[in-house]
């Protein structure tokens, strides 16, 4: 009956599991699918992009809106409600908000994950149409929408200043000069100019002086309008050729307006100058950005979703000695925050954890096994399971970042496993008397259905977090479907590849041992008779480990419910973010005294390496009494603590500024 068992259960095993029997019988065939399969993993690692965290798309639409000279009240009654109304209508909406400032109005669309953005930007456009006629007539403008991604965030910021030129220069050559060309670098999809100084010139109408001279405020507006022409005139045809006639009437500049006409009065012309006062300057005077104190204008550099980050910041510091060539010699354009000096520092740590793992690992296989020939089976599976893993998750469009990495780094003590249970039997059958070939053949049927259901449920207990909904499902679907792949990989090398090397590698059973095996013997004989005395004390004692049991279950309970919790883990990458919000109506030069007192204070600190600061309606502020900090610390080996203690330390002394509360915060992956 034993006999008949034993072999109705070498039938099905070799009817399910007799793949490992085809791969000892051809030894190169193995070789070469296992050299195909490390070939197309090293490909797929180096074009694996690199990053800090898997590309997630939240599918976000902003819609903004001008009316100058309204409140926020104004703004947020008659601009945002009409529009929040009809935007409500709109199928997927997970949540919408809006923050209203002096003459501008946010609105932020945020959609459900499933949504595509191209079709919910249409549908926001439709919903603006629809309401056009219930917003006020004196917008100039009407409201407008851009795609964003929140989780997009710049990777690189550039700052540009000149002690000597002015900033609407310094801003025409960001925009011109730098932007434009970064912008076209493979990988960057947007250069964002922040603090822009835009060049205009600047009329002051004394409201005295028109009323002498009975001239009301919309005829000088339209003086200056039709006076500043920028229009086609024709083209003269003559027998031989034909001219294009220019009007060259378009004023550049403050001192061709200034005597510009724009009524008459008893007989006599009334120029510009006569009733205001016309000077250079700039579009939006209530905007500034600094940089240690000193003015400049900031640059973002934003990459393309699924691009390798550490290849495009390379690519963008490669091009500036370029730029920089281009530019006057009193323009300074340097790089102030980059993004990538934590990911390389992340990318390299976890790279170092998954060398030590497998390093470990393979320690642990030859102090167990006490043989080079034995160790090196299973320590060869761990490489080719993880380039498998490499080329299957290339073809995935998946990235390296600290996630997948993570996976790859847990999933090395389960690729082993599989190998080892295949090693571990194939020589027991060495050590009954089979022969290396025969153990070969006999060791991976029978332990190979073993080896698939390992298999299957290891990969089961990751199947539900495919199945997770929303951010958390985007966030860790990378991790599961990583450490899926090389569990599975490692399945399939230990039923192919291991069994052949140990057809081929191990060498007949012999009762004269190695010196390692003898000198070792001992302590494992030790360990053995230990656990055989503490296991049996267990069995005496049952009630008390049944007690134990369940007080640990309890305390599991009780721990998980009072651990502190949080999405993300706070890191220190180096740099912190703060807000700045004064009341409202506070003036701009007010409010650039009170940011400059706060800057000053967060750049004596010994931790703190630069300050950008930037004030006024635009980038991160929500409003024209808003501010916001970009600090860069020092180097982690140049200070002594963390951004969270230098925070902490910083918090009282920047809330001793009168009528200015300060935000700081560690920004999050």
């Amino acid at each position: 009956m034993a006999e008949k068992q034993t072999g109705k259960m070498t039938r099905t095993e070799t009817l399910l599991l007799g793949i490992s029997d085809i791969f000892i019988q051809r030894p190169v065939m193995t070789s070469l699918v296992m050299l195909g399969i490390v070939l197309f993993g090293v490909i797929g690692y180096t074009l694996l992009p690199v990053s800090d965290l898997p590309t997630i798309d939240y599918p976000t639409v902003s819609v903004g809106a001008s009316l100058p000279g309204a409140n926020p009240e104004t703004m947020a009654a008659s601009v945002a409600t009409p529009l929040e109304r009809q935007f409500a209508t709109i199928a997927g909406i997970d949540s919408i908000s809006s923050s209203s400032s002096q003459g501008s109005t946010s609105i932020t669309i945020q959609f459900d994950l499933s949504r595509d953005i191209d079709a919910a930007a249409q549908d926001v456009q439709t919903a603006i149409s629809a309401v056009l006629g219930q917003l006020p007539p004196g917008m100039p403008t009407p409201p407008s929408l851009r795609k964003i991604n929140p989780a997009d965030s710049p990777i690189l910021f550039m700052v540009m200043s000149s002690p000597t030129l002015p900033l609407a220069v310094v801003d025409e050559y960001a925009e011109t000069t730098v932007a434009q060309q970064i912008s076209m670098v493979s990988g960057v999809s947007q250069v964002q100019v922040h603090g822009a100084q835009k060049y205009a010139v600047r009329v002051r109408v004394n409201p005295g002086a028109l009323a002498t001279r009975q001239i009301g405020i919309d005829e000088v507006a339209r003086a200056i309008r039709s006076g500043n022409p920028n229009l086609p005139v024709g083209t003269l045809y003559g027998p031989d050729k034909s001219l294009t006639i220019r009007a060259d009437g378009q004023l550049m500049n403050a001192a061709a307006y200034r005597s510009l006409i724009i009524a008459f009065r008893n007989g006599a012309a009334i120029r510009l100058q006569d009733v205001a006062n016309v000077l250079d300057g700039i579009e939006n005077d209530k905007v500034s950005s600094t940089f240690n104190g000193d003015k400049n204008i900031s640059l973002a550099v934003q990459k393309q979703p699924g691009v390798n980050t550490i290849e495009v910041v390379e690519a963008v510091k490669a091009l500036l000695p370029q730029i920089r060539a281009q530019l006057p010699a009193a323009l300074k354009l340097e790089v102030n925050i980059d993004r990538t000096v934590t990911i390389r520092q992340s990318f390299r740590d976890v790279q170092f954890t998954l060398s030590l793992a497998i390093g470990l690992v393979v320690m642990v296989i030859f102090v167990f096994l006490r043989n080079v020939r034995a160790t090196i089976i299973p320590s060869l599976s761990v490489p080719a399971s993880l380039l498998a893993t490499f080329a299957v998750i290339s073809l995935l469009g998946f990235s390296l970042n600290n996630l997948s990495l993570m996976a790859l780094t847990l999933s090395v003590g389960f690729v082993v496993d599989d190998a080892i249970v295949m090693l571990e039997n194939i020589i027991r059958r060495m050590e009954l008397g089979d022969s290396v070939r025969e153990a070969s053949f006999r060791g991976s049927r029978e332990v190979g259905f073993t080896i698939v259901s390992m298999t299957t449920s290891l990969v089961a207990v990751f199947i539900p977090i495919l199945f997770m909904d929303g951010i958390l499902g985007r966030l860790f679907k990378e991790f599961a479907v990583t450490i899926s792949i090389a569990v599975l990989a490692s399945g399939f090398v230990s039923l192919t590849l291991t069994p052949m090397l140990c057809s081929r590698m191990l060498k007949p059973h012999s009762e004269v041992r190695s010196p390692i095996f003898r000198a070792t013997e001992k302590g494992f004989q030790w360990l053995l008779t230990a656990y055989e005395h503490t296991l049996r004390a267990t069995l005496r004692h049952r009630w008390v480990m049944g007690l134990t049991f369940i007080g640990t279950i309890v305390l599991t309970v009780y721990m998980f419910g009072v651990t502190p919790k949080g999405f993300i883990p706070s890191e220190d990458l180096g740099f912190l973010m703060g807000n700045t919000e004064a009341s409202q109506g506070i003036t701009f030069d007010d409010l650039a005294r009170k940011q400059v007192e706060a800057v000053d204070i967060i750049s004596k600190d010994p931790n703190v390496a630069t300050v950008q600061s930037s004030i006024g309606a635009g980038f991160r502020n929500t409003g024209g009494n808003t501010g916001s900090f970009f600090i860069r610390l020092k180097d982690r080996p140049a200070r002594k603590i963390s951004a969270e203690e230098v925070i902490n330390g910083l918090r009282p002394k920047l809330n001793r500024i009168t009528g200015l509360r300060v935000f700081l915060q560690q920004p999050a992956s």
